[in-house]
């Protein structure tokens, strides 16, 4: 049988210990070369398959030993990854380790895993996995994580070896590397542990960041994967790449002072980088850094999601009229400013879709100062007020493309224009650029026989393009973009927030028997089942100015979710509960009905 050399990482654990095919690099040929970290084998071809079933084999059996009972409840994947209360993880926590070892060597790349559980109670914990783009798991490996973190200890064996197989991974050299972070919760640095000794029972390699955001750890992952043309794949490359970029704007703006803005970071671990990041750019931007986790508790009474559902100020932050407030969510993914009025004190709220319009707006109007057409779109859900769809179709004459509910559908739907602008309500997007308008703006900046304003122009674009982080939403990124945004325009909150006024809406929860029976269509604007809801949705919207409701499935509950619209809030309150009890009735609404 004609042997070959076969080099391996994911399987160093139990080939360094037990296989008697490890040999030493010293008894390999004189012109092969080997990298320090690589693992080298002597072995038939046909033998790699045995060696890689005895490493699952040993994870497996130390799995069974960790967890005799197996996942104690069905996982869901969701957005980007699982979560649950933090003590029901240690089992999806170990699993993990292979989830990303196997990735990774599928998509010969770096994989990135996140312990964090985002803007959910303290109590929660979770993980999230970023691919090799810095982006959030395909939808085929999605189904992978779910098989793998769901599999009893009988199956788990077999289900890990299909991977193997379905995947050739017995045919690629590549040696599995993933980058790893967490957040701020009790939880995390146990769970840690666990994702930390399966990597090392798998010998695949790591690095872990310690404390970052995830979007920080998104940007190291694109960084890495990309041989640093991104950036350097550090939290310092990610500082300097930011800083610079930021830097650069600001410096095209006159004033006599800098520019303040006060964070309320949710308890979370966006307050510790934001003070880094200041050891950057705090000589010209101070930010104000509250619930920074010395004293109160993660996303209770403040972040980014309180804000936004309850339209109050957070606890921890002190109020000035008119002063510039921002807050994140535990994570740093998310992010919403805000604001009370110097006129009575009346609290306003500039979300995602506010967000968007402002970027969408910036983007426009250096386009048209390049007389540069690219193809470019503002994404939305459902969910997105009405008003800035207007205003982006009408006033700023920009497409505007829906999906369904999700950041990840949102992201991919942005990947097919030049300039895929995508927000979700709740504060969650960025922009994307395509390769091709990043090198249509550069001829711009490059083209000496073009105006200093044209030219300068152009560098502004390229300069907020180093400025956003395009693999996912970053409340770090935004906010800077955003503050730059505001200063080259000379505005404030109040000039913002006049862009459009927003309709008022309801939301309301509806429990049903099934959630199935609620089937939508057309970005889950339209509902087909069951048969006659949504004429009665339609006739119902009829009745109200500026009337606009929909109805989509709870993805983890029994329950329908309504949303309604119109020109005043009484109209919206009473569309919203008379769509809830057409739901209640049609789709076997339980316990009590909606009332007026």
């Amino acid at each position: 049988m004609k042997a070959c050399f076969i080099m391996i990482s994911f399987t160093a654990g139990y080939c360094m210990q037990s296989n008697p095919y490890f040999v030493s690099i010293n008894s390999l040929p004189d012109n092969y070369s080997v990298h320090e970290t690589d693992i080298c084998l002597f072995l038939p071809l046909c033998d790699f398959l045995k060696i890689m079933e005895a490493i699952i084999e040993g994870f497996v059996t130390e799995d069974r030993a960790r967890f005799p009972n197996g996942p104690p409840k069905k996982f869901s994947y969701g957005t980007a990854g699982f979560r649950e209360r933090a003590n029901l993880l240690e089992c999806v926590l170990f699993r993990a380790s292979v989830i990303a070892g196997l990735r990774s060597r599928a998509a010969r790349g770096s994989i990135g895993i996140v312990i964090t559980a985002s803007h959910n109670p303290v109590e929660d914990n979770g993980v999230k996995f970023v691919d090799t783009r810095g982006e959030m798991l395909i939808p085929e490996w999605e189904s992978v994580a779910s098989e793998i973190a769901n599999a009893t200890n009988s199956d788990l064996k077999e289900v890990i070896m299909s991977t193997v197989n379905k995947y050739s991974l017995n045919d690629i050299n590549y040696n599995p590397v993933i980058q790893i972070a967490r957040d701020t919760r009790p939880s995390s640095d146990g769970l840690l542990a666990l994702l930390k000794d399966g990597l090392q029972l798998l010998g695949v390699r790591y690095t872990d960041h310690g404390l970052l955001t995830t979007p920080q750890l998104h940007f190291i992952v694109k960084s890495h994967n990309s041989q640093c043309s991104y950036g350097q794949p550090t939290p310092l490359g990610y500082y300097q790449k930011l800083s610079k970029a930021f830097r650069s704007l600001m410096s095209q703006v006159v004033s006599d002072s800098k520019p303040v803005m006060k964070l309320d970071a949710a308890n979370g671990v966006g307050a510790g980088r934001v003070i880094e990041l200041l050891e950057h750019i705090g000589d010209i931007m101070n930010i104000e850094v509250y619930n920074d986790g010395t004293n109160g508790e993660l996303n209770y009474m403040c972040g980014a999601d309180f804000v936004k559902a309850s339209q109050v100020a957070p606890n921890g932050v002190p109020i000035v009229p008119g002063g510039c407030y921002v807050s994140f969510d535990g994570d740093a993914d998310r992010i919403v400013f805000w604001y009370c009025s110097k006129d009575g004190g009346k609290f306003v709220l500039l979300d995602g879709d506010r967000i968007a319009s402002l970027m969408a707006m910036f983007i426009k109007d250096h386009l048209l100062t390049l007389s540069l057409k690219l193809n470019m779109s503002v994404i939305q859900t459902a969910y997105a007020n009405g008003s800035s769809t207007t205003y982006i179709q009408e006033t700023l004459d920009i497409p505007v493309t829906f999906t369904e509910t999700g950041v990840k559908y949102l992201q991919r739907k942005a990947q097919e224009f030049d300039i895929g602008i995508f927000f979700e309500a709740n504060g969650h997007g960025t922009v994307l650029y395509s390769d091709t308008a990043v090198e249509r703006i550069k001829a711009f900046v490059h083209n000496e026989k073009l105006s200093d304003d044209v030219r300068s122009s152009g560098k502004a674009l390229l300069d907020l393009i180093d400025l956003t982080n395009q693999t996912t939403g970053d409340s770090i990124s935004d906010m800077l973009i955003v503050q730059v945004i505001l200063s080259h325009k000379k505005w404030s909150f109040d000039d913002w927030a006049n862009l459009y006024t927003d309709l008022p809406n309801e939301q309301i929860k509806v429990k049903v028997k099934d959630r199935q029976v609620i089937k939508t269509a057309d970005e889950e604007r339209k509902c087909v089942k069951p048969d006659g809801l949504q004429d009665l949705i339609d006739k119902l919207v009829n009745t109200v100015s500026k009337g606009r409701s929909f109805v989509r499935p709870s993805g983890t509950e029994d329950i329908v979710r309504v949303y309604a619209e119109a020109e005043t809030k009484e109209e919206a309150h009473s569309l919203g509960i008379a769509v809830a009890q057409s739901v209640f009735e049609l789709a076997g609404g339980i316990g009590t009905k909606p009332v007026l």
